[in-house]
């Protein structure tokens, strides 16, 4: 699980046209976005759903919910670390400006904020409104004097806007709450490669990533004893049947959380009960016995893979911190020297 995310990994470099400062991106607008996930993805075979189609307003506060649970630790452990190694990030990264990809309440935010004396901005990039007012907060007791922009757009467009406008400052991109996770292998790879032909030299790029762990550990985590986790899964087809005015009964689908060993990741899925034909919109939706729709890959990471990941990408990593109890990495990337002769991409 992780904040809403963009799959489109397309090269985030300088040369766009549109306003730092604006408050929409350019993507479809969130309720037919969402409509023509829903419909996509549940003609497919299997049936699927993104990850992103969880986060609506009621999503958002239940993952934030199943963040308290005693079961759920990235982000205590994270927030560990950021805490404990402030300082050696800080000095690592030495950033005059900071972006934030999904910066949720802006806790962690606030911390390696507070931590960077040269720091003069901070970009906060979320589609959520409600995350944007909450890590403003955060951000501005923390830091006072920071100025705070806001993107309410997507990670792509946000972070182009925000490269735009401070080039060739040195600058900290932030991935955290191992949102790296819910990208397919090839598309993760694809995001490094794009940030890595994004960034200047002098820039730094921060990914906070879960770590492999033993089997019932992921399953108490993404099928606690509370169901608050199911609750979480089960309200997309709430938010269907409120958008799209479609009949799911809520009764007749059952949460399941999948250990996937030989994938290395975590998936979840909703089980029909029973055969059943479920009216979308102008669209019948037909299931089998305990045919299943995936709402969910969270792939687990191991240390060195995140290291073989940043080589294969044009980045080396200049920094890892470990949280061995929980099972969780931070690591710090830095774009790997051209070669002479190669063209560069610098923002700016």
């Amino acid at each position: 699980m992780s904040s809403p995310l963009l799959k489109s990994v397309s090269p985030v470099v300088a040369g766009s046209s549109e306003s730092a400062d604006s408050k929409t991106g350019p993507a479809a607008p969130a309720g037919a976005a969402f409509s023509d996930d829903v419909r996509r993805g549940l003609r497919e075979s299997p049936k699927c759903l993104p990850p992103r189609c969880l986060y609506d307003e009621l999503g958002s506060l239940l993952f934030e919910a199943i963040c308290r649970l005693p079961w759920y630790g990235v982000t205590r452990a994270e927030t560990a670390l950021l805490r404990d190694r402030r300082r050696e990030l800080s000095s690592l990264a030495n950033p005059q400006s900071i972006v934030e990809l999904g910066p949720g309440g802006g806790e962690k935010l606030a911390l390696v904020a507070a931590a960077c004396p040269r720091l003069k901005r901070v970009h906060l990039v979320d589609i959520s409104e409600r995350a944007l007012d909450d890590s403003a907060a955060a951000v501005a007791v923390a830091r006072p004097r920071a100025q705070i922009i806001r993107h309410a757009t997507t990670f792509e467009h946000g972070l182009r806007q925000a490269l735009n406008r401070h080039a060739k400052r040195p600058t900290l991109v932030m991935l955290l709450g191992s949102t790296i996770g819910n990208y397919e292998p090839e598309d993760a790879a694809r995001l490094m490669q794009s940030m890595s032909a994004s960034l200047g030299p002098n820039d730094t790029f921060l990914l906070g990533a879960d770590l492999v762990k033993p089997e019932r550990e992921f399953l108490l985590a993404y099928d606690d004893p509370l169901g608050v986790t199911a609750s979480f899964n089960k309200n997309v087809l709430v938010r269907i049947n409120s958008e799209m005015g479609a009949d799911f009964d809520l009764g007749a689908f059952t949460h399941r959380a999948v250990w996937n060993a030989s994938a290395s990741r975590i998936e979840m899925h909703l089980v029909s009960r029973r055969a059943q034909a479920v009216r979308v919109g102008r669209m019948t939706v037909r299931f089998k016995k305990n045919e299943t729709i995936r709402t969910e890959n969270s792939y687990k990471y191991q240390p060195e893979s995140l290291r073989l990941l940043a080589a294969a990408t044009d980045f080396d990593a200049v920094g890892q911190w470990l949280d061995h109890d929980f099972g969780y990495a931070l690591t710090m990337f830095r774009r790997r020297p051209l070669r002479r002769g190669s063209r560069s991409t610098d923002h700016g």
